[in-house]
This record gives C-alpha cells, structure tokens and sequence, in this order.
C-alpha cells in the first residue's frame, strides 16, 4: 500500500485511519502488508538503504527506513528531508506547499523503487487517493517488463474525490512523466494534468469508500468533473464501506472513559455524559443530567454541513437541547461556533482544535450525534456513534445513508434526512428529540447501533475478494 499518511505515523483525518487499520485486519487474514509513506518526521532512525531517483532534471536521493508495526505488517517511511520534514503534511498557514507535485512524485516513484530493491514480487500494488495516483503511471509507463513490479495489478482507492491533484501541465517535466500523458485518456483535466486522474486511468481495479458514494461519483453533482471518467471505468468500480479500529473505539474499555458501559450495560454510558458536561466547562446536575446532549466532532467546512447548520441555528437553539462542539476548520465557522457558546454558555460548549480525550469523551458522553453533510464517502464519526450507543443525526448521503438505518423502520440505528435544507435538518433532529424523551424506544436504539460489526474484519475481507480478481 502507497498512501501519504497512515496512522500512527500521519494524520490529518480519514485517510491515515484506514491506511492504518487496514493492513492489520489484512494481517489478520493472513496476508503480509508493507505500507509505504513519507518520513514526515526527524527520528533516530536511520535509513537502512538509499537511491537516487532520477524525475525530469533533477536528481533526489531518498532513503527508506523500515518498521515492524504488527505481525506481518511493516511500515517503510520514505526518507527525503527536505521534501517531507515540514510544518504540515500538504501545507502550511499560507496554503498548500508550491512543490506537492514533486514531493508525492517522490513518494510514489520511491515507492516502487523499494519495493524493486526488496526484490520480492508482491500480488497486488494499492495505491491510495491523487498523492498515491502516480504509482500505477510510473508502473505501467516505465516498468512494464520490470520482473518485480511489471504486471502487478494495481488497486486505486478514491477516499474522496473533491481531492484531485491538479497542476499545470508543466508539472510533467519536474515529475519525469512524458507529453503522452497529457491526454484526456490519461492525466489531462481541463488543461491541467491530475494525479487522481492518473490513478483512476492506470489502474485495473477501482475503489471508493462506501457503497452509495460509489454510484454518486457517476453523477454531475456528485462527480466533480470525473463522473465521465468514472462512468467509462465503472464496471472496475466497488463501494468497500470502512471500518473502525475496534480496539480504540470500544466503549467496554476505553481509557478516556470514567465507566466501561455495554449494549448489554448502558449505565455506564450516564457516567461520561456528566464527565463531558465537567470537562467542557457545562452545567452537570440533575436538569442538565436529562436534557439531551448532541454532539459534533467535524471539520468546519460546507462539505460537513456547516452552511447548512448556521442557516438552522435559530431553530436549533429554540430546542431544548446542549451542544458540543470539537472540530477547526474555515475561520467563518469557527467564529459562529465561538459566538454561540458566548451566547448560550449554559447550554453550547465550542472546543476549536483536537483533542482524542475529548473526541472520546463527546461520542461516549452525547446522547446524540451530528453529521449533516453535503456530501460524505464514507465518514468515520457516525461509526464511532453507533459502537457507543449515540444515535446519529445524518444527511443520506454516501456511507451516511449506508450506515444508518432511520428511526421508524427496523432496526433503526438514528435519524435520517434527505434534502439538503434547513427544514429538513431541524425536523431531523426534532424527530431524534422526540424519540429520546421514550426512554424504551431510545435504549433500543442504542442496543441496536451497538451490536452491528463495523469492523475493519469485515471490510478487509471485501477488499481481499477486489485483490483476487486480478492476483
């Protein structure tokens, strides 16, 4: 596997958590796994090998420093320092970083490179999202014949597609890549070349994560400019929802709780609602205690719904409910949030950054759940909800909808709606508040939310059935 950040090593969100539990689910089964992503930080480790990559004009010595993450799982962190050692990942305060064409070209050539010294052939090459989309192109392009590499089957996963690494076409002079790909068959999009693109176009199989954002991404609203492409590679395309780490999400053990809680238990579960309240600075006695709590733990931008929550807040706050808030993100939202724990300080918490105590704390201590996006492939959070018995409060979209069985039918895990309006939101969690005040209706909820398998097991083993198609 290529990806630029896996957990523990990278994180900024979604990608890191897959790319971290997969290939352990993976071992699990069996199968050995390298993970190959940039050496973003200075360690004490030193390279146990180096080379020097050749791209365009420029020569680039890299390094490859192996670790042993897990039984049969190895991580190789590419080590080129004055590419990766950086403030961020992709950028800093002032934008994205002007060469992260050539530093993911490092990566991904240096990827290949690893593995033709390693000189172990492996069955499949999984690339992941456009900072992983050159990997297949340089396979196809220059190491057809390769005895390691060449033929290999690659696997590209889309985890969301509003990501797309453009660039100007330029760019392919700094990145070796020949004119030829500057084709709508290949890298070019609107003039600019892509490097999700190029994943999509030189891999043999294709996957995104969920489902429902698989049949999205065909469509012009969901598509972003690619569903033509995606509708011409379709019959390669699968929906594998994600999983979370079962270990680390676990609310029978979890370190960051004050009282283990179960389905079959949920006492427990009244002892982190008022640890929350504590932690944020809110009211935790009895009345407090019984009103009901819905969180949120996001990115604040429009993609997860913050347009559309501050187009609701009046109606909203005109429920009888306490919110928390943990996320950053566009300074727009951030402000709103501020302004409106200042303005209902009883009854709105506004936490602006990240912290995993409070993260924890939020899904084990709410009652309820907030996802309301524009648009979500997979999403992780509602996950974590339903393995703690705090009910979700979601769009239908994408691994939202596939997740999330709405209230009033069997089985029902949370609370559903479809248009992308500010009715439709406030009367979903109208819905969530009425439900809440039976208190029997409510607990089977959460029993029901609770015993679904939302683990990486059952994932990993979807993923095995794309691997050997091709193997």
């Amino acid at each position: 596997m290529v990806a630029s950040e896996a957990r523990p090593f990278a994180t900024t969100g979604g990608l890191a958590e897959v790319v971290g539990s997969l290939p352990q689910a993976l071992a699990r089964l069996g199968h050995a796994v390298t993970v190959i992503l940039p050496k973003y930080r200075e360690t004490d480790d030193a390279p146990r090998d180096e080379v020097v990559l050749d791209l365009g004009h420029a020569r680039h010595v890299v390094g490859f420093v192996e670790k042993q993450i897990a039984p049969r799982v190895t991580a190789v962190l590419i080590d080129a320092p004055d590419l990766f050692q950086r403030e961020g990942l992709y950028g800093n305060q002032l934008g994205d970083y002007a060469d992260n064409a050539l530093r993911f070209a490092v990566l991904c050539r240096g990827a290949i490179e690893y593995l033709r010294r390693r000189g172990e052939r492996p069955s499949v090459i999984h690339a992941h999202d456009w900072q992983a989309g050159l990997v297949p192109a340089y396979q196809k392009m220059f190491f057809s014949d390769d005895p390691i590499v060449g033929g290999v089957p690659s696997v590209f996963t889309i985890h969301n597609l509003a990501f797309q690494g453009l660039f100007p076409a330029s760019t392919l002079a700094d990145i070796g890549l020949p004119w030829d790909v500057f084709n709508v068959q290949a890298m070019e999009f609107w003039g600019q070349i892509s490097f999700l693109k190029a994943g999509i176009n030189f891999s043999e199989r294709l996957t995104t994560v969920s489902p429902r954002y698989a049949k999205e991404i065909l469509t012009s609203d969901m598509g972003f400019g690619f569903d033509g492409v995606l509708t011409r590679r379709s019959r390669s395309l699968v929906g594998i929802l994600n999983g979370i780490d079962t270990d680390r999400w676990n609310p029978g053990a979890d370190e960051f709780l004050p009282a283990p809680y179960t389905a079959a238990d949920l006492s427990g579960k009244a002892a982190s609602k008022a640890a929350l309240l504590h932690a944020v600075g809110l009211a935790s006695g009895d009345s407090a205690s019984k009103r009901p709590l819905i969180g949120l733990v996001s990115r604040l931008t429009d993609q997860k719904g913050f347009d559309l929550i501050g187009a609701s807040l009046d109606d909203l706050m005109s429920l009888d409910a306490t919110w928390v808030m943990l996320g950053s993100g566009e300074r727009r939202y951030e402000e709103q949030w501020v302004a409106l724990a200042s303005r209902y300080p009883d009854r709105v918490s506004t936490t602006i950054g990240f912290s995993d105590r409070l993260e924890h704390l939020i899904e084990a201590g709410a009652d309820a759940f907030l996802m309301p996006s524009r648009f979500e492939p997979c999403g992780l959070n509602q996950l974590n909800s339903l393995r703690y018995g705090t009910l979700p409060i979601v769009r239908a979209t994408g691994g939202l909808d596939d997740t999330v069985r709405d209230a009033g039918g069997s089985g029902a895990t949370g609370f559903k709606f479809a248009d992308y309006t500010p009715a439709a939101l406030v009367g979903a969690v109208r819905r969530a508040l009425t439900a809440y005040a039976k208190p029997e209706l409510w607990k089977s909820m959460q029993q029901a939310a609770m015993r679904e398998d939302h683990s990486w097991d059952v994932s990993a083993r979807e993923y095995v059935k794309v691997y050997s198609a091709h193997s």
